[in-house]
């Protein structure tokens, strides 16, 4: 019998099941992975946007954490929303404390509506606290910027700049997603202090785009114990993500951006 992986992430909800905690546990199941969940934040939100966010008490998040990693042997964890310093704080402890062999940390800072997931006074604790406790970080071109304290890439030269630089801040890896280049294709770049190594995806002409971003990076957690190495796990990622979105429009979810078909390899 093959091995079960058994994947932790640690984020924010979407009552809607397109992003967040909802989105993550359903990539772990579509990749064969056993998925557990600790929520940061309860946010409700739907295809529409995000209209209120409720953060969840330090002393719960801790406690969420400890009970799983104290019973279930996790492989990976993936980090999403996680909103305040105190958090980082918290998820940095249980890291440095247990060795939990693939961390991926999916910056979160904004929604696509806008919405800021991580306080704008946690980014320092973040690119200081959290990301040397990476194995991987996967920022938009955005949240690159933000993060180095410069100006958002405008070409795939500028992406590779801006990735040798997070480096610095102690990750192993970095996922440079070049989805909001304005080019017929959407390059990613991984990065690392060795190689840069390019993935295309041709665009697809879909509105149904919703929770992408947490799919991918959940992706990763999932596959990355079973892959030798970052670029095939990308690579297997990045697949599974396209037919997600390629298969997107077979659902009727909501009036504004739609969520992935997690699920197009087995509702086929």
């Amino acid at each position: 019998m093959k091995p079960i992986y058994q994947i932790l992430s640690i984020s924010g909800t979407d009552p809607s099941g397109g992003a967040g905690m909802q989105a993550d546990l359903k990539t772990f199941a579509a990749l064969g992975a056993y998925g557990a969940s600790v929520i940061t934040a309860v946010v409700a939100q739907n295809t529409l946007g995000i209209q209120k966010i409720f953060s969840v008490s330090e002393e719960c998040i801790k406690y969420q954490i400890n009970s799983i990693i104290n019973d279930l042997k996790i492989d990976a964890i993936k980090i999403g929303m996680i909103l305040t310093s105190d958090i980082i704080y918290i998820i940095s402890e249980i890291l440095k404390k247990f060795s939990i062999p693939w961390v991926v940390l999916d910056p979160v800072i904004f929604a696509k509506d806008g919405s800021r997931l991580l306080n704008e006074e946690s980014e320092d604790v973040l690119k200081n606290i959290l990301i040397p406790l990476a194995s991987i970080i996967t920022p938009n071109l955005l949240e690159a910027g933000l993060l180095l304290g410069s100006s958002t890439a405008c070409n795939e030269q500028e992406m590779k700049i801006q990735g040798k630089a997070l480096l610095k801040y102690g990750c192993k890896y970095v996922l440079m997603k070049g989805g909001h280049l304005n080019t017929k294709n959407s390059p990613d770049w991984l990065i690392s202090k060795n190689a840069e190594i390019r993935f295309n995806s041709t665009r697809i002409a879909t509105n149904n785009t919703h929770g992408t971003g947490c799919t991918l990076s959940a992706a990763l957690a999932a596959l990355r114990p079973k892959c030798n190495s970052w670029e095939v796990t990308v690579k297997l990622a990045k697949n599974w993500l396209y037919g997600a979105i390629l298969n997107a429009d077979q659902l009727n979810i909501g009036s504004g951006k739609g969520p992935l078909n997690h699920f197009y390899e087995i509702w086929q």
